[in-house]
């Protein structure tokens, strides 16, 4: 099983980035797919999910309206597209795979976003 995240980097506030996570290993449509960032010090927070056939979304408070998470169930992958990013955003960002019905996850590395001028 594999979660590989990319799309990551330094990018000025206001600018965008879209993260990729190409998972492998697994029957990916059994699994609601979601994005977590975690800055440092702090605890890792979910920023962004996607059901299985994405149908339903959600998004955290600080990101609704900036950010959209998508998946393409032929090629395995789910994107995170942000745009408006903040100091704030700043944060290693970890692709996650929850099994719709089964006590059954995984993580990927993650990529790191940072935002700076």
């Amino acid at each position: 099983v594999m979660l590989v995240e990319s799309g990551g980097g330094l990018v000025q506030p206001g600018g965008s980035l879209r993260l990729s996570c190409a998972a492998s290993g697994f029957t990916f449509s059994n699994y609601h797919m979601s994005w977590y960032r975690q800055a440092p010090g702090q605890e890792r927070e979910l920023v962004a999910q996607i059901t299985r056939f994405g149908v339903s979304t959600f998004y955290a408070d600080s990101v609704k309206g900036r950010f959209t998470i998508s998946r393409d169930n032929a090629k395995n992958t789910v994107d995170l597209q942000m745009n408006s990013l903040k100091t704030e955003d700043t944060a290693q960002y970890y692709c996650n795979a929850q099994h719709w019905i089964a006590s059954l996850g995984y993580w990927g590395q993650g990529t790191q976003v940072t935002v700076s001028s």
